[in-house]
């Protein structure tokens, strides 16, 4: 069977990662040709393909896919959205929930549009006070919203692992643009989602 161009480098990919991971496992002082290692280097290289795709995905894409015209202007809230995510400086995860809310200038998009846009930009290497802000400019930018508010609640394995190993911290970080800047209705907000943030 010929492989197209595309999967031919995308398994150039997955064979460089795999030799890495195979170095990698060796030079922490492991032996890579163990039994319990031997398919170890494949599973963490596909694992990170996977957990990196939202480099391969356009999110604007995909809140254009399912634009609509709707005259109304009432805020649209979608909370508790699940996101798991690495941390890029240490690459270890990080996971919570996000909980976004714009009021629609004309046009409005599907509601699980916007969790694809949330898993899209946490399946990169990620810092949280950036996610949020991804979040937030690309729905401003593909719906052209009277506002648009995200809020997420974050824990780190980073901190909870190592460093200061702190288990319980949570890390909360939010982004506000248009109507949302305004106290009413980013309180009635803050208000619905449940935060603790003041």
């Amino acid at each position: 069977m010929a492989y197209t161009k595309v999967e031919q480098f995308e398994d150039k990919i997955t064979s460089g990662l795999i030799e890495n991971y195979r170095e990698s496992i060796a030079l922490l002082g492991e032996d890579p040709s163990r039994e319990g290692l031997l398919k170890t280097p494949e599973r963490v290289a596909k694992s990170m393909q996977y957990l990196t795709q939202g480099y391969q995905i356009d999110p604007k894409a995909i809140l254009n896919s399912a634009k609509f015209h709707e005259d109304v202007s009432e805020m649209i809230i979608v909370k508790d959205i699940e996101l798991f995510s690495l941390c890029e400086h240490h690459m270890l995860p990080f996971f919570g929930k996000a909980h976004v809310a714009y009021i629609p200038n004309g046009w409005i998009t599907g509601l699980s549009k916007i969790a694809r846009v949330v898993d899209t930009y946490s399946r990169r290497l990620q810092v949280q006070e950036r996610l949020t802000s991804q979040v937030l400019n690309a729905i401003k930018e593909t719906l052209n919203p009277l506002g648009v508010a995200v809020v997420i609640e974050a824990s780190h394995l980073c901190m909870m692992m190592r460093g200061v190993q702190k288990q319980n911290s949570v890390t909360t970080t939010s982004a506000f643009c248009g109507e949302f800047e305004k106290n009413e209705s980013r309180s009635e907000f803050i208000r619905l989602i449940g935060s603790k943030l003041h």
